[in-house]
C-alpha cells in the first residue's frame, strides 16, 4: 500500500508511476477527487481550529475585564465552533477511507533503476555459465519424462483436470531431493531459518502481501471458509509478523519454506499446455526476508545471490534479468528474473523472482520496529521474497540440460548424496 501523504502531497508522481506501469488508470480521477477533498476539509479544520484558538484566548480576556455576559456569549460560538470541527473530522475520515480502499488497488512506486516499458525493455544483467551441447536432437522434459515412466501427466489430469500432473519413482524422488538441497543450503550456509507454515491463509494475509483485493479472481479460494490457497509460502511467511513491532536488533528476520503452491494460471490459456512449466499446484522453496529500510537495496543484491547459488551448484546454464516497469509485479520497487536455459524447449525459462518491496507490504500489514532505545516512533520495515528456486522447474531444467542420447539422464553431483 502507498502512503496515503506522499500521494496526498505529490499526485504528479503518482501519475507518472502509473503512466509508467502502464497501469489502468480509470480510478485515478476520483482519486484527484478525493485527495482535493480530503485537502480542502482539513485546511477547512484548521482554519476553523485558528478561529477556535483565537475565540479562546478572546474569552480569557474577557472574563479578565469582568464582562461575562460577552465571554458566555463567546463559550457558546466556541462550541458551535468545536462542533463544526467534529463534523468535518468526521467527513474527512470518511473520504480518507475511501481514497485508502482506492490506493489498495494501485501498485508500488519503482526504483530508478529500473527500466520503463514491457518485458521487451527487460535489462539482461548477467549470464553464468555456456548452454550445454548435444550431438543429438535435444528432447524437451516432458518427452524424456514419459518415456522414463516418471511423468503421468494423463493421470494427473484425470484426478484434478488440465494443469495438473503425477511423478513416480525418480521423479518424485528427484523433486524431494531437489527440496531438501535447497533448503540445506539456504539454511546452512545463507542463514535464513527453516519454517512451516498453513498453505490456507485468511483474507489478511492475502491483502497484507498483495494478492487481495485487486487481483482476487486469480487465486484459489474457499468462499465457505473465508481461506485461500497460498500462490507462494511468501503469504504466510510474511504474516507471520503481521501487526507486530520488530525490534531493531533483531533484524533482518530471514525464513525459509517449502511449500505446496496453488495458481489459477487464468493469464495463461494455451501457452505451455504441456509439462511442467505452467501448472496450477508446484512445489517452490521461498525466500523472505523482513529488513531495516536502510538494509534492503543490499540484501537484495545478496538475496539474488542465494537463489542464483542453487543454480550454479546444479550446473545450470542461467542468465539474470531485471525487470521493466511493466513486467514486474504490483507489489515490487525492484525484481529480479533468473532465468534457466532449455535445451528441449531452445528458451530461457523463469525459474525465480527476487523482488524488493520496501515499505509496500509493511503498510498494508503494520510490520514495524522500534529503535534500541525504544525513545521513537516505531517504523516501517522493508519486506523482500524471492522463489530459492520453483522445484518443479528446477527437476524440468535438469531432465533437460542432463539428458543423453539413450533417452536417460544423469543426476548433477550435488543431488547424488540426496538419492
Amino acid at each position: 500500500m502507498l502512503d496515503l501523504k506522499r500521494i496526498q502531497d505529490n499526485p504528479e508522481e503518482l501519475e507518472s508511476m502509473l503512466a509508467k506501469r502502464r497501469f489502468d488508470s480509470a480510478s485515478l480521477t476520483g482519486l484527484k477527487d478525493l485527495i482535493k477533498t480530503v485537502k480542502t476539509l482539513k485546511a477547512d479544520a484548521d482554519k476553523i481550529r485558528a478561529e477556535r484558538n483565537s475565540a479562546s484566548k478572546e474569552i480569557g480576556n474577557l472574563i479578565g475585564q469582568g464582562k461575562k455576559d460577552q465571554a458566555e456569549k463567546r463559550k457558546a460560538e466556541v462550541k458551535d465552533l468545536g462542533d463544526k470541527i467534529a463534523d468535518l473530522e468526521k467527513k474527512c475520515e470518511e473520504q480518507e477511507e475511501s481514497l485508502s480502499d482506492i490506493v489498495l488497488g494501485l501498485p508500488n512506486f519503482i526504483e530508478p533503476e529500473v527500466p520503463i516499458g514491457d518485458e521487451t525493455a527487460n535489462k539482461t544483467v548477467r549470464e553464468i555459465g555456456h548452454k550445454p551441447q548435444f550431438d543429438f536432437k535435444a528432447q524437451t522434459h516432458f518427452d524424456i519424462g514419459e518415456k522414463l515412466g516418471i511423468f503421468d501427466f494423463e493421470r494427473g489430469v484425470k484426478l484434478a483436470g488440465s494443469r495438473f500432473y503425477t511423478y513416480r519413482g525418480l521423479g518424485a524422488k528427484l523433486e524431494r531431493a531437489l527440496m531438501n538441497f535447497m533448503l540445506d543450503l539456504h539454511t546452512g550456509e545463507h542463514g535464513y531459518q527453516e519454517t512451516w507454515v498453513p498453505i490456507l491463509v485468511n483474507d489478511a494475509c492475502m491483502t497484507t502481501t498483495g494478492q487481495y483485493p485487486k487481483f482476487k479472481g486469480e487465486y484459489y479460494r474457499l468462499d465457505r471458509d473465508e481461506l485461500s490457497l497460498i500462490p507462494t509460502s511468501e503469504v504466510p511467511l510474511i504474516n507471520l509478523y503481521r501487526d507486530d513491532i520488530l525490534d531493531e536488533k533483531d533484524l533482518p528476520v530471514a525464513m525459509t519454506a517449502h511449500t505446496s503452491c496453488f495458481r489459477r494460471e487464468a493469464g495463461a490459456a494455451g501457452k505451455d499446455t504441456r509439462g511442467l512449466i505452467r501448472v496450477h499446484q508446484f512445489q517452490k522453496v521461498e525466500l523472505i526476508q523482513i529488513v531495516h529500510p536502510d538494509q534492503s537495496r543490499e540484501i537484495h543484491e545478496k538475496m539474488v545471490g542465494h537463489a542464483e547459488e542453487v543454480l550454479k551448484r546444479l550446473g545450470l546454464h542461467y542468465r539474470v534479468v531485471l525487470l521493466s516497469s511493466v513486467d514486474m509485479g504490483a507489489t515490487a520497487a525492484k525484481t529480479y528474473d533468473l532465468e534457466v536455459w532449455m535445451p528441449g524447449l531452445d528458451r530461457y525459462m523463469e525459474i525465480s523472482s527476487i523482488s524488493n518491496c520496501m515499505d509496500f507490504q509493511a503498510r498494508r500489514g503494520m510490520i514495524r520496529f522500534k529503535d534500541a532505545a525504544g525513545k521513537n516512533k516505531p517504523k516501517l520495515a522493508h519486506t523482500l521474497n524471492g522463489s530459492g528456486v520453483a522445484i518443479g522447474r528446477a527437476l524440468a531444467a535438469v531432465i533437460e540440460n542432463y539428458q543423453k542420447k539413450d533417452g536417460t539422464i544423469e543426476i548433477p553431483t550435488v543431488l547424488q548424496k540426496y538419492l
